[in-house]
């Protein structure tokens, strides 16, 4: 028997994803954290070297690294911290490995404090065809895309800017909910500004958010947002994941605007629950506008939550033990201290 043959289509809590850890279907260049294994997620982490490349790519047939040689312009060495320069692209290969076992696959996704920073993240895989799923059976190395938008970022090895999930079977969608802007009184999003400095990812609470946004008022309701700029920007309603299911924010059909909304797009179970402590907690939104103009009205559909059912209770809930953004509202990443 696998480890997943007893096991109902769904998405794998984090008991499942220890015991495939345990088991060697996920392996690690350094000894796995201990906080890297989330309620239904795996936290993903940078290695020791990053190529800046002049293009991003899919591998198609070919091995990861036989795609940078066509492409790379230099190799960085990250092991004292190296920044990231925004408006260019790197690939990093990541400190974890997988070894798929039949019946699993995964999907990695930003966590929330990279979208919340503008930088741009996608799972690479040998001879994959799409960028941050991973097909049945995959045995090999992983890599991530970095692409910083607005700020540029310092990195080490150990640096986590992505998730995975992991998923038995063919879980069925439970439900599908609109997801609104909150455009009401006082300070309702920030914006980036364009020349800030640079933002050290491992440094938690160490920045003053002044230097690097604006904050924002709507008039009447609505909001007119600029092409090219980034917004944070919160829901208008409530968002709570139940314990036994875990969703994903997907941005709404481009015929209904022209933008794009929430980088980062996991919510584990637990959050936003009274069971959890996190009742009244809102979805926080990283939007940017496409080519023109685009005016926002308060209570707009800008995503939607996709739910997903687990294949067990997870034996942790999110924010148990502590979360930056469990309870949140409007909220900038943990890099940055509370606006006053």
């Amino acid at each position: 028997m696998t480890l997943i043959d007893a096991a109902r289509p769904g998405i794998l809590p984090c008991q499942s994803i220890e015991a495939l850890i345990a088991a060697g279907a996920v392996t690690s260049a350094t000894p796995f954290d201990a906080d890297q294994v989330q309620p239904a997620s795996l936290d993903l982490r940078l290695g020791g070297h990053a190529w800046r490349v002049r293009a991003s790519f899919l591998p198609g047939r070919r091995r990861v690294e036989e795609r940078i040689a066509d492409v790379a312009m230099h190799r960085l060495d990250l092991t004292g911290g190296a920044v990231l320069e925004k408006g260019c692209v790197y690939i990093v290969e990541l400190q974890e490995r997988l070894k798929l076992p039949p019946g699993l696959i995964a999907r990695a996704n930003p966590k929330s404090s990279t979208g919340r920073v503008d930088v741009f993240v996608r799972l690479l895989t040998d001879r994959g065809d799409a960028f941050d799923d991973v097909t049945e059976g995959y045995e090999g190395p992983l890599y991530l895309e970095v692409a910083p938008q607005t700020f540029s970022i310092l990195v080490r090895p150990g640096t986590r800017l992505n998730q995975l999930r992991l998923k038995a079977g063919d879980p069925p969608r439970l439900e599908t909910r609109s997801v609104g802007v909150e455009l009401g009184e006082g300070i309702v999003g920030f914006r980036g500004r364009r020349h800030a400095g640079v933002i050290d990812l491992d440094r938690i609470d160490g920045h003053d958010p002044r230097a690097y946004w604006e904050p924002l008022e709507a008039r009447g309701g609505e909001l007119l947002l600029d092409p090219g700029e980034f917004y944070i920007l919160a829901s208008s309603d409530a968002v709570e994941i139940p314990v036994l299911q875990a969703a994903e924010m997907t941005p709404i059909d481009p015929s209904v605007g022209e933008f794009r909304v929430h980088y980062a797009g996991f919510f584990d179970p637990g959050f936003g629950t009274d069971e959890a402590h996190g009742a009244g907690s809102r979805g926080v939104l990283e939007v940017r506008t496409h080519d023109t103009p685009f005016l926002l009205e308060h209570g707009q559909t800008v995503a939607r939550l996709v739910y997903e059912p687990l294949t067990e209770r997870p034996t942790r809930l999110y924010g148990e033990g502590g979360s930056h953004y469990q309870s949140q509202g409007l909220k900038l990443s943990k890099h940055f201290r509370a606006w006053v």
